[in-house]
């Protein structure tokens, strides 16, 4: 007769967030953490002497304190120093914006980030 050995649930797995994830928190982070990204691509960029990536984010804010957090990530956004591991940002652009009142306060932010690999 043999005996099992007692089955142990997995440990949980740790999920590894890459640098667009980390991107999209730290550019969140700026509007408080409120705004619902509707879109984020990803594209990798080169030069003869850097290497990187170009990210367009599209971000919503309804309602008005989500819109009031939004208007603070478009006026902080280009001038922000972000800290991401490995990486530098070489440019970061408002790039459009809409903006509806009805029914309810909207904005939509549109964002185009360039990140340079440190090294």
């Amino acid at each position: 007769m043999s005996i099992d050995p007692p089955a142990f649930p997995a440990p949980p797995r740790r999920v590894r967030r890459t640098m667009a994830d980390r991107l999209r928190e730290a550019v969140l982070a700026l509007s408080d953490g409120q705004g619902s990204v509707l879109a984020h691509a990803e594209q990798p960029w080169a030069s003869i002497t850097f290497a990187g990536s170009r990210h367009r984010l599209r971000i919503a804010y309804a309602g008005p304190e989500e819109v009031d957090a939004g208007e603070v990530l478009i006026a902080i956004l280009p001038e922000h120093e972000f800290t991401l591991p490995g990486q530098l940002v070489a440019d970061a652009t408002v790039t459009g914006v809409e903006h509806t009142m009805l029914p309810q306060p909207r904005l939509v932010v549109e964002c185009e980030i360039l990140l340079l690999e440190e090294g």
